[in-house]
């Protein structure tokens, strides 16, 4: 959208920054603008990039549910989108009744778009039993703002009709549709090598519980050129700063370990943009894995893909996609990636991909959302100024032993302890005036207490080396 444009429309979006926010590292991973998933923002990017138009300004609301914010949101917006993933999930439940509650809240249109439920791979919602009444009145408040609610696929549509809904419509996943009605994916090479550079991805959940943990390690040991790709915050803090403080720290076969072989080998990465994250996949040959939106973002860089399905959440989006797929419950330890590629068709995922983009389109019609492909420049606008932006690259292994690769690290740390010590400066002086005895806050201290135990290991390596 032209900046000299005034926009007519402003739609307020749920995802945790703008895909033209350009964030450092360190402020990205203190912020958690990943959603505490980076797969979060392929599809609200995505969304984001859909819904421009000429004369629309998209708004992200960094994940902020503040029921409070409703009667700013009534008059500075005109419809609130919710892309959601696996919302319907135990875990997910306050996170559900607080949207639900700020929705009930609203009076402009309130549509979502690819929510889904979580279950095993049998389709059984009897483990969503106990929170079907949050579910209920979570589609109840978005059907009393919207035509209809998009679904991600088969199971979930079938869950809520179930429950007596009727207008509930599977519409897949925004992120696919990054490029619109096009989707170019074909295997560039007749057959995988000990020379193909390979992508692998996979939850902690499937390395510990599902033998994820056995097919990485055979495949790094015949493929040099491997590199997994992390995705939870956690992942992305062990590799910039050695965190291992979050409960995810203690599984060391994880590859964004800081004790994994591939992370001492720089073969790890996690990213912050997906703009970067597809662009780097470009250049592999295959990608496989149990994380869906790890392998839609191969696929959306043209990369072939098979993805590992472990439940509900990444079946019914495979099937509906087409995406080429295997259950990862059963499979070998020494499953070879050459075999998933082979066996790889993209035919029903290409030839579909034009007749699934016209149903989504459909659904934002009838929810009266206009899309870049059908009503502006395809976006064209978004991607130039995408491309006019440096976004960080992906992030490595802290692997490093010299000085310099500290400085980015301890200047941002100590702007850090700068900032609370002015709050907590003007925070005495208020609590001051009320008359209230302050005592001296060890923030600072905690967070230099933090900083320490995350980068001792790198510290005393230097300190090491430069004894010698």
């Amino acid at each position: 959208m032209s900046h000299n444009v005034r926009p007519s429309k402003r739609i307020l979006l749920r995802s945790g920054k703008s895909p033209y926010d350009v964030v450092p590292i360190e402020e990205a991973l203190h912020r958690d603008v990943i959603a505490t998933n980076s797969g979060n923002l392929i599809f609200s990017d995505a969304t984001h990039k859909i819904l421009e138009t000429p004369g629309t300004e998209i708004v992200s609301n960094r994940v902020r549910t503040e029921v409070s914010a409703a009667g700013q949101i009534n008059e500075e917006y005109d419809a609130f989108v919710v892309p959601l993933a696996n919302a319907f999930r135990p875990s997910f439940e306050t996170g559900l009744k607080r949207l639900t509650r700020l929705i009930n809240k609203l009076r402009i249109p309130v549509v979502v778009v690819g929510v889904g439920a979580q279950s095993g791979l049998d389709y059984n919602p009897a483990r969503l039993k106990p929170m079907e009444q949050s579910v209920r009145e979570f589609v109840s408040a978005v059907l009393d703002h919207s035509a209809s609610i998009g679904v991600r696929g088969e199971f979930t549509e079938k869950y809520l009709k179930d429950m007596g809904f009727r207008d509930v419509e599977v519409i897949g996943c925004p992120s696919l549709f990054l490029y619109g009605k096009e989707l170019a994916v074909e295997k560039r090479a007749p057959a995988l090598t000990a020379e193909s550079r390979i992508a692998i991805n996979g939850s902690h959940n499937a390395v510990q519980k599902q033998g994820l943990d056995r097919i990485i390690r055979r495949t790094h040991e015949r493929y040099p050129y491997l590199r997994f790709i992390g995705q939870n915050i956690s992942d992305a803090r062990q590799l910039h700063w050695r965190d291992l403080s979050d409960a995810n720290g203690r599984v060391t076969s994880m590859p964004t370990h800081p004790d994994h072989p591939m992370y001492r080998e720089d073969k790890v990465r996690a990213y912050v943009d997906p703009v970067t994250w597809i662009d780097d996949l470009r250049a592999f040959d295959f990608s496989f894995g149990s994380r869906i939106h790890g392998n839609i973002a191969a696929l959306l860089a043209g990369t072939p893909a098979t993805v590992l399905c472990g439940d509900s959440r990444t079946l019914e989006l495979c099937r509906y996609f087409e995406i080429p797929h295997r259950l990862i419950k059963g499979l070998p330890g020494d499953l070879d990636p050459a075999q998933l590629y082979e066996e790889a068709d993209f035919t029903g995922l290409v030839s579909g991909h034009h007749a699934r983009f016209e149903r989504f389109t459909a659904f934002l019609d009838r929810n009266g959302l206009e899309n870049t492909f059908t009503h502006g420049d395809g976006g064209a606008a978004f991607d130039d100024r995408m491309r006019a932006l440096s976004f960080p690259a992906g992030i490595r292994p802290w692997n490093d032993t010299d000085l310099a690769s500290l400085t980015s690290r301890f200047g941002w740390l100590n702007g850090r302890i700068d900032e609370l010590s002015k709050d907590n400066a003007r925070l005495e002086r208020e609590l001051a005036r009320t008359g209230v005895k302050v005592t001296a806050t060890a923030a600072p201290a905690s967070v230099y207490r933090r900083a320490r135990r995350m980068v001792g290991r790198p510290i005393r390596k230097v300190m090491q080396s430069g004894r010698g």
